[in-house]
């Protein structure tokens, strides 16, 4: 499911399926776009940024065209204990290749891959950041 901002509207509430997930997308060419994270972000329970949250940072393959600093968005994940994923949505190989590392982190999130937990990967991730 997809919501372009948060909070979600509540007079669904009972149709929503389990929230296993959730994906910030920033379009690192639109200063909106990393406005309206921040915003969202206040919507979200604290327990689900233990390995439940994640940052999708499209457009990085034009520099030139960054409305955004890098570092803005590494702060905001670093704040918020949860990795962020930078992708060209217009490069049709690395636009799989991030659906399948989204895949891969929602069946953790999800408990589709037995001993390994949400919490566990996103430490695994942050520990191969740091190095």
């Amino acid at each position: 499911h997809i919501a372009a901002s948060l909070p979600l509207p509540s007079e669904r509430d009972h149709l929503r399926p389990r929230i296993d997930l959730v994906v910030f997308m920033i379009d690192i060419k639109s200063k909106y776009s990393l406005k309206n994270v921040e915003t969202s972000l206040a919507h979200v329970d604290a327990s689900f940024f233990l390995g439940k949250v994640c940052f999708l940072v499209t457009g990085v393959g034009r520099v030139n065209a960054c409305s955004i600093e890098t570092n803005a968005i590494s702060k905001l994940a670093e704040a918020y204990c949860s990795p962020v994923l930078f992708c060209e949505l217009e490069l049709e190989g690395i636009r799989v290749a991030t659906a399948q590392r989204l895949l891969r982190m929602l069946q953790i999130c999800a408990g589709h891959i037995p001993g390994v937990s949400p919490l566990s990967f996103v430490s695994l991730m942050r520990n191969s950041d740091d190095d």
